[in-house]
């Protein structure tokens, strides 16, 4: 579990391997997600886009902007949570990802909280079945 915390909002990140969509010897390796964003402050904030920088074994970089987080732009009274799951392919059997939210206060103020970056790698016993 990874956790970061901007301005009162926290983001915590499990990942997990996903050997039955993966194929090491496709050089194909898929990861699942599940990313909790709680509004510890209090004020009311609205998560508008995201901002991922995935880099995998051998070090290149994918970036990925867009609206939004699983099509949706939730709104965070102080105390709730939302929780999402998605998921990330790479050809390698590891890598790491991080980035940030693009968010906005009730008040119009635009601001940027973090995603902590967390590791992906495929488990010691995965790589020994292969």
């Amino acid at each position: 579990m990874y956790t970061a915390t901007t301005r009162a909002i926290e983001v915590t990140v499990r990942p997990q391997y996903l050997p039955d969509q993966s194929d090491p010897e496709k050089s194909q390796f898929v990861w699942a997600y599940r990313v909790r964003i709680e509004n510890k402050g209090n004020e009311t904030v609205q998560l508008r886009s995201r901002h991922w920088k995935i880099t995998d074994g051998l070090g290149r970089l994918q970036e990925v902007r867009g609206p939004g987080v699983v099509g949706k732009t939730p709104k965070l009274r102080p105390g709730d949570a939302f929780e999402y799951t998605s998921g990330t392919p790479l050809a390698t059997p590891s890598g790491i990802m991080g980035g940030t939210y693009q968010m906005v206060s009730e008040s119009g103020e635009n601001f940027d909280i973090e995603i902590p970056t967390f590791s992906l790698d495929m488990p010691s016993t995965e790589r020994r079945l292969n």
